[in-house]
């Protein structure tokens, strides 16, 4: 029988063949304290990315579940970094959600699909009591070599935090850490001073002024009730008890001290009475990515207690975001008792060595430190998660007093107090290194981890936080980073262009830097697109940037966009950051439409082929078509008539200007008329008509002078009569002979219109001739 409080979670279960099929489990989890609740997703919702968000997709998708969009997710974090938004679609309250993801899964361009995850604090116990001098484990030292602090502050399982506290390192109000949790009691008098105040925005004035989507949000942002507060009231105690841990002030006489005295805390609440779901997971990590990208916040980590859900696509990509930015992700390795190597725990399990499902957005480094419980004795805590390769150290968890709403302090336990522990330490190391990346400090803390027999084989360190032994981790380099910046320019239609490249000094430097640079090409051709250029940039000692300036080549050729690269390399008294940056030539030509023409052929009927040519105005840089087909006129189609039909498609692939079309003509021994046909263009692609028709004209070549003779006899009514022998439709002329007892006349006439050849009227025309001559004779 069970006892206790338990949660149902929803986990899924991928295969490497394809991460869009899963089958569903049930878990039970004991809880001491917490809600139960009845599912770990957002009923009816999913959380949809497409690979082209267009309104045409989404409909599809709608349609596909019969759904509803509730909201669709673009933050700033995603548009830099040219990321696709998340939709949030509810489907019917009837409907199957693996029915509905397995069809979503189905659409094209459709990158996840996933549940919405609901998750919760990872706290398992509540202890009201106050808390006294010697229940402040989790900061105590072992006090060796010598004695730290006062009477009974002694633990040698404890952070060590009181030990490098004695060291004068309390921490910096220049170092930020983002709590992603339930919402801070921002006015407790042992965390005021360490809350976090919006140098961008100007408080009450209803306006988005550092324009990142959020009104007023001078304390940080509340992204469970989409308001400003981010404290409600008593139900926040689980953030407050967090924060505590991080920055409570030191040194104040007041209540408790934190690992850090002097830090800012930045509230990003998503966390409810009952847990949050994944939407807004993704919103609050992202606003601390967008604060650090646009204004330069100096956030070295996010504090992540809390867990459940199975994999999400979408928070697994903010997560590999916030890496981009340099920001760590410190997470609870959950409470379930459980080894996250064999069940997965999120969102611990993350790795940003890995791409998200659907992207290609690992980080250069391991973001993601995952955080187990131990007891002040030592142990690895009853109720904690293990793992030897996923999770990283251990931390005190148990009975961790810290401040809780109202003013007071309360005693908690889980990973969730233990994850605290170690996101302090990354501010307290960050606070004494400042010129160490996000990859140099987490090495800094697993490397310095005490040994501790109960985390031997069940996390990746086999040891405990020892806050001591982490500040005196010396980074491998503290020189600073040299990056360049990716450019674009319109490359203009002649001449050259000047694209600039930006590369900066991640900090001023005591000591001249150097750096070599040089082009290489991608699409873009040395030469005929860019001019190659090398060199060497010096950065004179406090200078942090220069820049590099490229020509490139204008022409008035309709292309695509190209790029090519800038190199960095050989450092000196500097270490590359971003070794790469990428030119885009933006195409500014436009593309004319070239037209098509045929033209008109004439020639002999004996000629045998007529050769018509299709020409296009100008080249193209696309495949361009046309149809082409033989008509009638005079002259008729057919294998006895007068030409043979055509028809078909001319292609013109890029760059050629004539095609041609063959006719072949039917020679034949008929006197005829000159007769015509056409060659007709029709369904161009690519190009327009100028003239669709070419006209052929086929000459005949049988014509010959046709003969005409007259009898010697005389006719009652003295007309003359003539035989006449005509195959010919031209205008003719030709001599007649008369009778002999006539002088010999030679007369010229022409038979016209053509075709008259009847015998009458003939031999009326020469009877009128012959009269006439008769009469002239006389």
């Amino acid at each position: 029988m069970l006892t206790g409080k338990a949660e149902y979670r929803l986990s899924r279960y991928r295969s490497d063949a394809n991460r869009n099929r899963f089958r569903v489990r049930l878990d039970v989890e004991r809880l001491e304290v917490r809600e139960v609740l009845a599912a770990a997703f957002v009923p009816q919702e999913l959380l949809v990315q497409f690979s082209d968000n267009s309104s045409e997709m989404r409909a599809a998708a709608l349609m596909t579940v019969q759904g509803e969009l509730r909201e669709t997710i673009e933050t700033s974090a995603m548009r830099m970094g040219k990321e696709s938004p998340i939709n949030r679609i509810q489907i019917p309250k009837n409907a199957s959600m693996e029915t509905a993801i397995l069809e979503l899964a189905k659409l094209p361009g459709v990158i996840s699909v996933e549940p919405n995850w609901w998750v919760q604090t990872s706290a398992v116990s509540n202890d009201p009591s106050y808390t006294t001098n010697s229940q402040l484990w989790g900061m105590y030292s072992d006090d060796s070599p010598v004695a730290v602090g006062g009477s009974g502050t002694t633990n040698a399982f404890g952070s060590q935090a009181e030990e490098a506290w004695n060291q004068d390192y309390v921490g910096s109000r220049s170092v930020v850490i983002g709590i992603i949790d339930e919402g801070v009691d921002i006015n407790h008098p042992d965390l005021d001073a360490n809350i976090w105040t919006n140098a961008f925005d100007t408080a009450g004035d209803g306006i988005d002024n550092d324009g990142n989507g959020y009104i007023d949000d001078i304390h940080g942002w509340d992204f469970f009730n989409n308001d400003a507060s981010v404290y409600d009231g008593s139900g926040d105690d689980h953030g407050t008890h967090v924060a505590g841990t991080i920055g409570a002030e030191g040194g104040n006489g007041l209540g408790v001290a934190g690992v850090n005295w002097q830090v800012t805390m930045i509230p990003s609440k998503f966390l409810g009475p009952t847990g949050g779901s994944t939407s807004n997971a993704v919103k609050a990590l992202d606003y601390l990515t967008d604060l650090k990208t646009r204004h330069g916040i100096n956030i070295v980590a996010s504090s992540n207690s809390w867990g459940g859900g199975g994999y999400s696509a979408a928070l697994h990509a903010a997560i590999n975001r916030a890496a981009a930015a340099d920001i760590l992700f410190v997470a609870a390795a959950g409470n379930a008792t459980s080894n996250n190597d064999s069940v997965a725990n999120y969102p611990s399990n993350y790795s940003t060595l890995q791409n998200s499902t659907g992207a290609t957005d690992k980080a250069s480094y391991e973001a993601v430190i995952a955080v187990a419980s131990i007891t002040s004795t030592g142990l690895i805590s009853s109720f904690s998660n293990y793992g030897a390769n996923t999770v990283d150290i251990g931390a005190p968890g148990s009975s961790i007093v810290s401040t809780l709403p109202g003013g007071t302090y309360g005693s908690y336990s889980g990973t969730s107090m233990a994850t605290p522990h170690v996101s302090g330490a990354v501010a307290l190391y960050a606070s004494v290194h400042p010129q160490a990346t996000s990859d140099q400090i987490r090495q800094a803390v697993l490397s310095s981890a005490k040994p501790t027999s109960s985390l031997s084989g069940k996390s990746v360190t086999g040891g405990r936080l020892d806050v001591t032994a982490l500040v005196q981790v010396v980074p491998p380099s503290t020189a600073p980073s040299v990056s360049i910046a990716s450019a674009s320019v319109s490359e203009g239609n002649s001449g050259s262009t000047s694209l600039v490249f930006n590369v900066t000094l991640s900090a001023a430097s005591t000591n001249d830097v150097t750096v070599d640079f040089t082009t290489t090409p991608g699409t873009a051709l040395a030469g005929s697109d860019y001019t190659t250029t090398s060199g060497t940039l010096t950065f004179l000692a406090g200078q942090t940037t220069k820049t590099i300036t490229v020509n490139v080549v204008g022409d008035t050729s309709v292309e695509p966009n190209e790029t090519f690269n800038v190199n960095l390399s050989n450092p000196v008294n500097a270490q590359i950051g971003t070794a790469i940056g990428t030119g885009s030539i933006i195409n500014d030509d436009v593309a004319v439409t070239p037209s098509l023409a045929i033209n008109d052929v004439s020639g002999l009927e004996s000629a045998g082929t007529f050769t018509f040519t299709v020409t296009l105005s100008t080249a193209s840089a696309n495949t361009v078509s046309v149809n082409y087909a033989t008509a009638n006129g005079t002259a008729r189609a057919g294998s006895n008539r007068d030409y043979i039909a055509t028809s078909g498609t001319l292609r013109f692939t890029p760059g050629q200007l004539t095609k041609t079309v063959s006719v072949r003509i039917n020679n034949d021994t008929t006197v005829e008329s000159s007769e015509t046909f056409t060659v007709r263009l029709s369904n161009a692609t690519n190009a327009t008509l100028a003239d669709s028709s070419g006209l052929g004209t086929i000459v005949d070549n049988d014509g010959r002078v046709a003969g005409a003779s007259l009898d010697d006899s005389y006719s009652a009514n003295d007309e003359f009569f003539a035989e006449f022998s005509m195959n010919s439709e031209e205008s003719l002329s030709f001599p007649l002979a008369g009778p002999s007892d006539l002088s010999f006349m030679s007369l010229q006439f022409a038979l016209d219109p053509f075709g008259q050849t009847d015998d009458h009227v003939i031999s009326g025309l020469v009877n009128n001739i012959l009269r006439r001559a008769m009469r002239r004779k006389s």
